[in-house]
């Protein structure tokens, strides 16, 4: 057992072969719309694998089990199967953006999402919600690759123990890796390799988990025995306390709440949706991702269970948090061979996050700021600065992701500080999609005092972030009605913003 040459062996073919894979789209990009939107040809499945990819982080392949294995006081705070609650909530979400969102973003040709808000309010609402995504996936996504170096320091840990520094050179290891397949390959090569890598780490995943079944005395009865002493098996709670997040109707209107505006609202996933061929396909794609999500994230709390049926009659590792319970048993308990290709299983969940961030970031800076404002025309000037950008964000991200090292639990910290930010980019877009009279300086007020109020909840309440979404839809919702309603000098009329559409 341990990390052998056989296993650095295959992590090292798995991270050379997925840059070389992805850099060879280069040829398929002549313009800033192949690179962003690829040529609308790929089939709606494919897309559908690559949302699940998307969402799918380091966070959440090393986070959720280790919620799992960890014992809480009460089973809704985590620590069993509650979690689904709010994954139930994901797929109904999928339903209400298919009817409600898509169409408008198939109205006519847009290449961002934050074009629905310029179509409808101007270009300071549309900018408004697009600097909270630079600043919101950028935070978010730099924890998500200081997570996936808590994985390679444990791998590095066993052939250089005392390298000082090793979660810093396994940020620039993961970061500079995908940051070349991503700066070549555009949106293309985000699709493509990001199927590749669900194959990987769903197959790996697996592995580990009849690994786990096989190695725990006792085999599946033991594991179950040892879930039920612990309060493991509970899958729904009908807890009203707002302060635990994964109840019944915190998941279930919460976990709405929050995909509907992380897949209706944030660049990284409507990116996806917007590149499939047309209104259907992207319903499909998107709908179909939420059942395959759903069957995931079962797998990934049952790894979490074992993990904790395994570790009762074993000595613990030397780990700093719970967050490495899973990367440490990969390193240290897997046979030769399979311990490598898990760990690529890690690491191609932590590099489709990040190319996915990394091209959706550029596309928000050059066509939502940059064309715009300087009126730019030249597509190859545009193509060229698209890739410089990438590699500028792959620079901050990395940057962030050292400085997240002192934040927390990775999980918790990357949906908090999501969920922050949603609440007033969904209130500003169903104001957008479903009202005529509220203005663009009302909207960017509701926007405003939303995050603000945002930040003080976060700070001065216990409320669960799985309520963060619905309380900050609602907060901007109101006051941009309540400042609509104060007077038509409130910010341009809704036939100025009709005249637009």
């Amino acid at each position: 057992m341990g990390f052998s040459a056989i296993d650095y062996v295959v992590l090292a073919v798995y991270l050379v072969g997925i840059t070389i894979f992805g850099s060879r789209f280069r040829r398929s990009n002549r313009s800033v719309h192949d690179y962003f939107l690829g040529n609308r040809r790929t089939h709606w499945f494919v897309i559908s694998l690559s949302i699940v990819a998307t969402e799918t982080s380091t966070l959440t392949l090393i986070g959720v089990p280790a919620l799992a294995y960890t014992v809480f006081r009460r089973p809704e705070e985590g620590g069993s199967f509650t979690y689904l609650q709010v994954v139930a909530g994901y797929i109904v979400a999928r339903f209400v953006i298919s009817w409600l969102l898509i169409p408008a973003y198939f109205q006519g040709e847009m290449l961002t999402a934050y074009e629905l808000l310029n179509r409808r309010f101007g270009p300071s609402a549309k900018h408004f919600a697009a600097s909270l995504f630079l600043i919101m996936r950028a935070l978010a996504e730099g924890v998500r690759v200081f997570a996936a170096s808590l994985v390679l320091a444990a791998v590095l840990s066993s052939v250089a123990p005392t390298l000082p520094h090793l979660w810093l050179w396994s940020i620039v290891i993961v970061g500079l890796l995908t940051l070349v397949y991503t700066f070549e390959g555009g949106i293309a090569a985000v699709i493509w390799t990001d199927l590749i890598q669900l194959v990987i780490y769903i197959g790996g995943s697996v592995l580990a988990a009849y690994m786990l079944l096989r190695l725990v005395p006792g085999g599946w009865t033991a594991i179950v025995a040892d879930a039920r002493a612990a309060g493991k098996i509970q899958f729904i709670s009908w807890s009203w306390d707002l302060r635990v997040p994964f109840t019944f109707w915190a998941g279930l209107i919460g976990g709405c709440f929050l995909t509907m505006a992380s897949h209706g609202t944030d660049q990284l996933l409507v990116q996806r949706l917007l590149t499939c061929r047309n209104q259907r396909d992207s319903r499909l794609a998107l709908i179909t991702s939420g059942f395959v999500v759903f069957a995931q994230f079962a797998l990934f709390l049952t790894i979490g269970m074992m993990l904790h049926a395994y570790y009762a009659t074993r000595p613990l590792p030397p780990i700093a948090s719970n967050d490495e319970i899973f990367p440490a048993f990969i390193v240290r308990s897997l046979p030769t061979g399979i311990a490598g290709l898990v760990i690529a299983a890690v690491f191609a969940a932590a590099m489709s996050n990040l190319s996915g961030s990394l091209n959706s970031l550029a596309s928000t800076t050059v066509l939502d700021f940059y064309q715009p404002l300087a009126q730019e025309t030249d597509d190859g000037k545009l193509l060229r600065l698209s890739r410089w950008l990438t590699a500028l964000w792959g620079v901050v991200l990395m940057g962030i992701a050292v400085l997240a090292r002192g934040w927390g639990s990775v999980f918790t910290v990357g949906l908090t500080i999501a969920s922050i930010v949603y609440g007033p980019m969904l209130g500003a877009f169903l104001l957008g999609v479903l009202t005529t009279t509220t203005t663009e300086r009302a909207v960017i007020a509701g926007i405003g005092a939303s995050l603000v109020a945002m930040i003080a909840v976060r700070v001065f309440t216990p409320l669960a972030w799985t309520w963060y979404v619905l309380t900050g839809t609602a907060i901007c919702v109101a006051v941009a009605t309540i400042a609509s309603s104060v007077g038509s000098g409130f910010g341009r009329t809704d036939s100025s913003s009709a005249a637009r559409r």
